[in-house]
């Protein structure tokens, strides 16, 4: 059993602070990549929680494997967020709010998904970028600016 439904069986659906971590991935066209979740339709960058004993960079490999079925190798942090606006209610009640590390990442190879989380997978350009469930600044997300860091 994981270690967030672990907590969720003791304090039910309050709010939980969760480290966490998505990935950049983008494609020889600068387009990146997006997924959509099966439990609630929305739409998001590769992500997951910090698992116990696990660094950001691990989680970021293995969420990615996971959901997309892609090696990954983080190649920097692109960013790290967190704060209110990063609080999400799950359909089933469950409230976060993540404090997430970002990472560039480049593909190493394709397997298939160990999980099946994500409905559909595509990558987006800028101005097709569809809504997303956490409010992670355009710029890092296209690359306009450096290193960012929020409150």
């Amino acid at each position: 059993m994981s270690y967030i439904k672990n907590l969720r069986q003791k304090i039910g659906t309050e709010l939980l602070q969760v480290p966490g971590v998505a990935a950049l991935i983008r494609d020889s066209q600068n387009k990146l990549l997006f997924i959509r979740k099966s439990e609630d339709g929305i739409w998001g960058l590769p992500a997951g929680a910090i698992e116990p004993g696990e660094s950001p960079k691990e989680a970021v490999v293995r969420e990615v494997l996971e959901e997309t079925g892609l090696k990954v190798v983080p190649t920097r942090i692109a960013g790290v967020f967190g704060g209110s606006d990063f609080r999400h209610t799950y359909p089933s009640g469950d409230r976060v709010e993540y404090f997430v590390t970002i990472f560039e990442c480049e593909i190493r190879e394709q397997t298939k998904p160990t999980d099946n989380e994500i409905s559909e997978m595509r990558y987006f350009s800028e101005d097709e970028r569809p809504p997303i469930a956490l409010p992670y600044p355009v710029e890092v997300l296209y690359g306009h600016s450096p290193d960012c860091v929020s409150n």
